[in-house]
């Protein structure tokens, strides 16, 4: 999956709300149907079918037809497309704070992590 900034927003956009985090979640433990997903929730159907359109949009779930059925499922193609992006961002702070520890520790190489020893 191709990220970029048109999705991004769209993504972080969608899940910036709480009730579609919340359908994330339910999502993430297998499909479910709209009702299944309204469940929870003291909104209309029309409202939770809004929420499912902007998810959709977002490409963080897929509906597919069965029978009568339309079940919602997660995108997990999408998931880590976002996982891996955020984890970017993450990698290069954590690369930061450990040659920030690695100078701090060589500027005092008499402290052992012991209380008083700094």
């Amino acid at each position: 999956m191709t990220v970029d900034d048109e999705w991004l927003d769209r993504a972080f956009a969608a899940l910036g709300d709480p009730v579609r985090r919340a359908m994330i979640a339910r999502l993430s433990r297998g499909e479910a149907t709209v009702n299944e997903l309204a469940e929870p929730f003291t909104i209309t159907k029309q409202a939770v079918s809004r929420h499912i359109q902007v998810l959709e949009a977002a490409g963080l779930i897929t509906r597919s037809r069965d029978g009568q059925r339309r079940p919602c499922h997660l995108a997990p193609a999408a998931l880590e497309a976002l996982t891996g992006w955020i984890d970017t961002y993450r990698l290069a702070a954590e690369s930061r704070y450990r040659k920030l520890d690695a100078l701090l520790s060589s500027l005092n190489p008499a402290s052992d992590g012991e209380p008083g020893s700094a």
